[in-house]
């Protein structure tokens, strides 16, 4: 190898390594709000990862699918609005999807490119769904995180429970304690993987006690969106053109085995893949996880 390719490797490694934290100007109803996003990789690169998160999780969430897509791609991990680093909506009525895709069209428009890849986790796979079903969608390869056109009562149910309503911690390990309990479907995460996870998912409270790191309003506005009854997308599914990839955890409550084996069927007719042993939703922390990413992403 040559000196010149030796020291482009070294700079593509080092930047693959390292983030940087950003934010973009949205609005809703009630005025603006910030958006905020990490970014990693090389920010000329035109080929463009946007990876979104669930109901009550965080851009940070992706930090190790980040760091092994960022060789390739300019990877940006946004924290929803009322989640992470982002700003709250003065109105917790306006949490919702509509809200959610007006937000992720500025993103794209900030990104100033024509096309990106989409990895959605949960609800981060409905705002995909919704972008990628729309004419001259700027999505050109979708991976639907354990996300499908049916969302089931039994699932909305049980997140309906603890959405919103998490208690404030005395201590680091009272809190890890309780993100273990409400997220125990993502499977046998390494003790290092749920500190990561705990790590930020919180913040300081105003009386010096954590908490966690999203509006609890998101919950309110949750359980009145939903009946809790199953929720039928698959107009929107159908529409969708784009190769995508639906992973399943195989112990989801949220995708069932079924809706999995029509969605290969028809609408978009992706690839499949169930990850044993995990159910709502894979983290995409283990490196054999990422490669599933990764073949599909770059088969292009």
């Amino acid at each position: 190898m040559s000196i010149l390719a030796a020291l482009s490797r070294w700079f593509a490694t080092e930047a693959a390594a390292s983030f940087t934290e950003r934010d973009v100007r949205c609005v809703s109803a009630s005025g603006l709000h910030r958006m905020a996003y990490t970014e990693w990789g090389e920010r000329d690169n035109p080929n463009v990862l946007v990876c979104v998160h669930g109901l009550t999780r965080n851009s940070r969430d992706f930090d190790d699918l980040a760091r092994a897509m960022a060789t390739d791609y300019r990877v940006i991990c946004p924290d929803v609005v009322g989640r992470g680093r982002s700003e709250w909506l003065r109105d917790p009525s306006s949490y919702g999807l509509a809200q959610y895709v007006a937000d992720m069209t500025v993103l794209l428009a900030r990104l100033d490119v024509e096309a990106v890849h989409w990895f959605g986790t949960s609800m981060g796979g409905l705002i995909g769904m919704l972008i990628a079903s729309q004419d001259d969608s700027p999505i050109a390869r979708l991976v639907l995180n354990d996300v499908g056109p049916v969302i089931t009562g039994e699932s909305l149910k049980r997140i309906g429970e603890y959405v919103g309503r998490a208690p404030k911690f005395d201590t680091y390990e009272d809190a890890e304690k309780y993100i273990r309990l409400v997220s125990a479907p993502f499977g046998a995460l390494s003790d290092a993987q749920w500190r990561h996870l705990t790590e930020f998912s919180l913040r300081h409270a105003a009386d010096g006690r954590l908490e966690m790191r999203y509006d609890p309003g998101i919950g309110d506005s949750f359980r009145q969106a939903t009946s809790f009854q199953d929720i039928d997308l698959w107009p929107i599914y159908d529409r969708i053109r784009c190769p995508t990839l639906a992973v399943r955890g195989a112990d989801s409550d949220l995708l069932k085995p079924e809706t999995l084996l029509a969605m290969a069927a028809r609408g978009p007719r992706p690839q499949t893949v169930e990850i044993a042993n995990v159910g709502h939703a894979p983290m995409f922390m283990e490196a054999e996880q990422i490669s599933i990413v990764r073949e599909f992403l770059l088969a292009a």
